[in-house]
């Protein structure tokens, strides 16, 4: 098997939202970090492309509009993560006193709110997404979460256009 066979690929990607998402657990259940709204928005993207990847990864189609549609699916949904991590490390990156208030908790706007403001209140961020819990090597995990995110994001764009055997 070549490594850029399509369900190498496909496999690839869904083993490396597999390994995002464990660390991502191990970091809440077993350090202690309490994942913030756009933390959890984060996985939601990475989710969606482990999904999209192990349907892809099973289906293996022949054809390279089914291919082409799996990447799409996989490369928009990580992409999202990716944006999301991107404002995450932006509001780190404020200024203190530009740093918006903490407000309540993901759980009382989804309680509260309709989806629409949820996704408006969480994307606007909080104090508690702008704190920096945990770093490596000098960075915090949503500068190496975007980092992971863009990787992926990469592989997706190439595997939605690449050119496939007739």
């Amino acid at each position: 098997m070549q490594w850029h066979n399509y369900r190498f690929v496909s496999g690839f990607l869904l083993l490396a939202s597999v390994a995002g998402m464990a660390f991502a657990l191990y970091l809440e259940h077993v350090q202690g970090l309490e994942p913030c709204p756009l933390c959890v928005f984060q996985r939601v993207g990475l989710i969606g492309l482990g999904l999209v990847s192990l349907v892809a990864f099973v289906h293996n189609p022949g054809s390279g509009f089914f291919r082409r549609f799996y990447a799409l699916l996989g490369g928009l949904a990580i992409l999202w993560s990716a944006a999301v991590a991107a404002r995450h490390v932006w509001l780190q990156h404020l200024p203190p006193d530009q740093v918006p208030s903490c407000g309540p908790g993901l759980n009382y706007w989804l309680d509260t709110l309709p989806l629409k403001s949820v996704f408006e209140q969480v994307l606007k961020g909080s104090g508690e997404c702008a704190a920096i819990d945990w770093t490596f090597l000098g960075q915090s995990l949503p500068v190496w979460s975007l980092l992971f995110f863009s990787l992926l994001a990469l592989v997706s764009v190439w595997q939605l256009l690449r050119k496939y055997p007739a």
